[in-house]
């Protein structure tokens, strides 16, 4: 999965999103494979879960910095995937003038639960590394607490040339039970209108031509998109649930 790749030097990558239809998601899973190749991490399924857990601070600063779009933005995450906490990770995700970064680092499961609960890292575990440093210091000069759980299907496409990853997210989904956040399931709610899906394009310092031609289409329209934004937006609830359906 991505945390395979996270030995690779960190650096800024161009990071594109375009909501696509049923319709729009079905031409691209026979075009990209022709191209690219599928990530072996997904196994049989042929995609993985991924689960995030996402912070902000007591003015929900990360929120209204995506709603007006301020550059430089930076916001916490903590990511499983397909419900297990066998590998937790810490991720800070950085976009700055069209670019992302992002910057991780690994939880124990019981750090992952004191965060959940609210405690936070203490200053002993952040002297470990810089990241829980950076953690630390926002939680305590900016009250950084839990706020939603953004969940989602992933297909994955990689290309070494020009380190490009295509992926297309299903079934977006949130929830507000910030206690189960661990469990292997979790009762969620859909965010997005039904049949609408995410392609998302990311790529280093350039996109082979033949890869960018594979993903046009009518109708196909970029945009600014953040899944915890629309999951704070249209609030997250435990009365509604969505079952997988790729």
């Amino acid at each position: 999965m991505e945390t395979k790749l996270e030995k690779k030097p960190e650096q800024y990558r161009h990071e594109m999103k375009y909501p696509i239809d049923r319709r729009q998601l079905e031409t691209l899973k026979v075009r990209i494979p022709a191209v690219i190749p599928l990530d072996s991490h997904v196994g049989e399924k042929g995609y993985y879960e991924i689960r995030s857990l996402y912070f902000d601070d007591y003015d929900n600063r990360c929120y209204y910095e995506n709603e007006n779009g301020t550059d430089p933005r930076e916001k916490f995450r903590i990511r499983i995937y397909n419900g297990s906490p066998e590998c937790i990770r810490l991720e800070l995700k950085r976009k700055e003038r069209g670019k992302t970064l992002k910057t991780s680092c690994t939880l124990t499961k019981g750090q992952c639960e004191n965060l959940m609960l609210g405690r936070g890292i203490s200053w002993q575990e952040s002297q470990s590394n810089p990241l829980l440093r950076k953690f630390f210091l926002w939680q305590e000069l900016n009250g950084l607490k839990p706020r939603v759980i953004v969940e989602y299907d992933r297909i994955p496409f990689i290309c070494p040339e020009g380190n490009v990853r295509i992926t297309l997210d299903l079934n977006i989904r949130c929830s507000d039970r910030i206690e189960d956040f661990l469990r292997e399931k979790i009762l969620t709610r859909p965010i997005m209108p039904v049949g609408q899906n995410l392609l998302e394009v990311k790529y280093d310092e350039f996109l082979p031509d033949y890869i960018n031609r594979s993903i046009q289409m009518w109708g196909l329209k970029q945009t600014t998109f953040s899944k915890y934004y629309l999951c704070r937006k249209f609030g997250a609830s435990h009365r509604y649930s969505r079952e997988n359906s790729i």
